[in-house]
C-alpha cells in the first residue's frame, strides 16, 4: 500500500504524517507538492497539518484551489481513503469536500493539549482496528478548531453516521463536541486532533496508529486475492 502527503506552502506537520507512515506504519509513503497534479499510483491521501499559504483570507481558503486539488477531489469520488488533519481537516472543508465550517477556537486561544476522544463511529474504514471500549488519547494544537454546522447538516452528519470523533469534553467550542467527520460516502475524514502525533508511547500516545492501521486493514480487504 502506497501513501500520500500533500504539502502546501505553509505546512508544517507533514514530516510528523511521513515519519508516521513509514517508520511507525512501516508502509511506503512519498511527499507530493501541491503544484502537482497527478495523484495515481497512491492508494491514501494525507493532507497534514500547518498554515497552508499563511492561513491568508482563511484557513484553507487558498490551498483549496491549488493545482493538486482537483486530483484530490477525483480521487475522493473514486473512493480512494483520504485523511484531512488540522489544516488538513480545514482544506477538505473549503473544498467542499465535508461538509461544515471551521471557526476560532471559542475562548480565541490557541489550544495545544492532549485530549480524550469518543469514537463515534467504530465501523469506519479509519476506525476498524479500535475496540469496543476504546477511548482514545489524541493531541491537538490549533487556534481555528471550532467546527461549525447548521442544526439540518447537524441531523443528516447524525443520520448518516458521519461523527467520527467527539471530545470527552468541551475544547473549542465545536458543535456537539464535534473533533472529527467524514463524507456520507465514508472515505474522506477530517480531524482535527492529530493522529500522526500519538503513534508511540514515547509521544505520550500511541493511539493514533491504529487509525493507520485500520487505512491499511481496509485497503488489503479490498484487495484480498480470494481465488
Amino acid at each position: 500500500m502506497k501513501f500520500v502527503v500533500i504539502v502546501f506552502p505553509g505546512s508544517n506537520c507533514d514530516l510528523d504524517m511521513f515519519h508516521a507512515i513509514k517508520d511507525e506504519l512501516g508502509e511506503d509513503v512519498a511527499y507530493v507538492w501541491h503544484d502537482e497534479t497527478n495523484l495515481d499510483g497512491f492508494d491514501a491521501i494525507l493532507l497534514p497539518g500547518g498554515f497552508s499559504y499563511g492561513d491568508y483570507l482563511r484557513s484553507g481558503a487558498i490551498a483549496r484551489f491549488s493545482p493538486i486539488m482537483k486530483a484530490v477531489e477525483e480521487k475522493a469520488a473514486a473512493g480512494v481513503p483520504i485523511l484531512g488533519v488540522c489544516n488538513g481537516f480545514q482544506v477538505l472543508l473549503e473544498a467542499g469536500l465535508l461538509p461544515g465550517a471551521m471557526r476560532r477556537n471559542a475562548n480565541l486561544s490557541f489550544i495545544c493539549k492532549q485530549t480524550r476522544l469518543q469514537i463515534t463511529n467504530r465501523t469506519s474504514l479509519f476506525t476498524n482496528s479500535y475496540t469496543e471500549t476504546d477511548t482514545i488519547t489524541i493531541p491537538v494544537a490549533h487556534g481555528e478548531g471550532n467546527y461549525y454546522c447548521d442544526d439540518d447538516t447537524l441531523a443528516s452528519l447524525k443520520a448518516n453516521n458521519q461523527i467520527v470523533f467527539t471530545y470527552e469534553e468541551d475544547v473549542n467550542g465545536s458543535v456537539a463536541n464535534i473533533a472529527g467527520i467524514m463524507n456520507e460516502q465514508g472515505n474522506v475524514l477530517g480531524m482535527m486532533p492529530h493522529p500522526e502525533r500519538a503513534v508511540d508511547a514515547l509521544l505520550g500516545s500511541a493511539d493514533g496508529l491504529k487509525l493507520f492501521q485500520s487505512i491499511v486493514k481496509h485497503w488489503r480487504e479490498q484487495h484480498a486475492i480470494t481465488s
